[in-house]
């Protein structure tokens, strides 16, 4: 390599993350390279057709109000296709029949009891154990607790089933009784150590009756792209003007006179690529795999953040299959109720380009699959879609098969953030810090969502630009062989 070429980056994984951290160095001076083990690119995000309309496989939806994702989409050009929601209303299916969830709550935590009451989530028995929290003395915790014990502590187990389970459930696809309350609810948790009452702590979070969220600024919650936000990862990759890569799997990660030396395909096979500096934008396992002789203290702790597996089930209705037409955007479904459906979601109903898609049909998206329900999802595509169908047709009393149905199977997709998840996290970064030239990102360090994954993302190529700018950086440039000519492009 000469001196004229510049310093390389490899990102090992092309899901939004990975993406997003090749866009974030598009004007810096290097050449990246986007190594993807998949056939394509996107990770958990992806689009195709159901009744003729473009259907979400997997993230249907962001967080309008925090900006990294939609600044993102702006970014790349398709700020013009940023959709909002019908409606936003939804229910629990609950003790045999539909419910509304309550307005006035944060992650299923109340914070108006009389709401609560009209909403008959809760038995009476429920309810009179939930109003005990506003005489409780404050619940003593440490550093981190379960979100189901100390929830439970202040309102009693029948509220964590029945609303504070569904709703992380929709989320992580976790128990209550295992995720972090620091990590999986941090507003909450740091609101609550000002407040005896968690009610009350949660009342401060989402302002005065009458109004469901403080004042922020105008614009809906959720928002979507209107061709799916399955067309974001081919729109980042185009403006990143990075080298992408499907199919190569980098199975070890050492350090090379130069900087860094990743090893992809088969053992019998081998490509050596060479790097200046690295970004994993993997999941935690294979993180932790790469990270094994590198960085052994970030390795095990990546090696205690568990995956739970989904399936999406789409299901197309004509519209008089239904008794009346599916009110809100969907419900949840507690696991305590025994039904393998965990949330469906009326997506003609949510998205008004949708139902314009599809004139006349009803679309609806059945989530299946809790952490520790891996044997529901080991059913086949025909049986899974069934299980949802008639779960379908016990809550809404629709009637007649699917006119058409789409299982979409995402194994080990989504992190459990455990208790304890802050302090992995910490001890990643830190070993990772140890180690110049390598950065990482993803969904399994500050947030599930689009806008969490970005955000890791924009630091990690920040991490990685700082280094190579800086003296340490430079010192080690431009001294090892070339070893995928690919690699060194830069861009305009």
């Amino acid at each position: 390599m000469t001196e004229a070429e510049p310093p390389r980056v490899v990102i090992v994984g092309g899901g939004i993350a990975g993406l997003a951290a090749a866009f974030f160095l598009r004007d810096e001076p290097v050449a990246v390279t986007v190594l993807e083990g998949s056939a394509r690119i996107g990770g958990k995000l992806a689009v195709s057709e159901v009744a003729g309309a473009p259907v979400d496989e997997g993230a249907e939806s962001l967080l309008a109000r925090r900006p990294e994702g939609t600044d993102l989409i702006r970014a790349v050009g398709l700020g013009g296709q940023l959709a909002e929601p019908g409606t936003t209303s939804a229910g629990v299916w609950t003790r045999g029949r539909l419910r509304p969830l309550p307005a006035r709550q944060f992650l299923g935590v109340p914070a108006d009891l009389a709401e609560l009451e009209r909403s008959g989530v809760l038995s009476a028995a429920g309810l009179a154990r939930a109003r005990q929290d506003e005489g409780l003395p404050a619940t003593p915790r440490g550093d981190d607790v379960p979100v189901g014990g100390y929830i439970g502590a202040r309102f009693g187990q029948e509220l964590v089933d029945r609303l504070v389970d569904p709703l992380l459930g929709g989320v992580y696809a976790g128990r209550s009784e295992e995720l972090s309350f620091e990590a999986t609810m941090p507003a909450l948790a740091q609101e609550s150590r000002r407040h005896a009452s968690l009610a009350a702590a949660a009342s401060a979070l989402v302002g005065p009756p009458g109004r469901s969220q403080p004042p922020r600024p105008a614009g809906p919650v959720f928002t979507t792209l209107a061709g799916g936000l399955g067309t974001l990862p081919d729109a980042v990759a185009a403006a990143a003007g990075a080298r992408v890569r499907t199919g190569v799997m980098v199975r070890e990660l050492a350090r090379a006179p130069s900087g860094w030396r990743l090893t992809a395909g088969s053992a019998h096979a081998p490509e050596q690529i060479t790097a200046d500096a690295v970004i994993l934008a993997v999941p935690a396992r294979p993180a932790s795999r790469l990270l094994a002789g590198i960085a052994g203290d970030a390795s095990g702790a990546l090696a205690g953040i568990p995956y739970a597996s989904i399936a999406i089930v789409t299901l197309a209705y004509r519209e008089q299959a239904f008794p009346r037409p599916p009110a809100g955007s969907g419900y949840l479904v507690p696991a305590v109720d025994g039904h393998p459906v965990k949330a469906v979601t009326f997506a003609t109903g949510k998205w008004p380009q949708l139902a314009a898609a599809a004139p006349g049909t009803v679309l609806v998206r059945c989530s299946l699959g809790r952490a520790g329900e891996e044997a529901t999802l080991q059913r086949d595509d025909t049986e899974l879609a069934a299980l949802a169908a008639a779960d379908l047709a016990a809550a809404t009393g629709v009637t007649g098969a699917p006119a058409a149905a789409r299982v979409s199977r995402w194994g080990g997709a989504l992190p459990q953030y455990l208790t304890g998840h802050l302090g992995r996290v910490a001890r990643v970064r830190a070993g990772v810090a140890a180690q110049p030239g390598l950065a990482v990102c993803g969904a399994a360090y500050d947030g599930l969502g689009i806008p969490a994954c970005v955000a890791t993302a924009r630091t990690a190529a920040a991490q990685v630009a700082a280094y190579l700018a800086g003296p340490h950086g430079q010192a080690g440039h431009g001294t090892g062989p070339m070893r995928d000519p690919g690699a060194a492009r830069s861009r305009g």
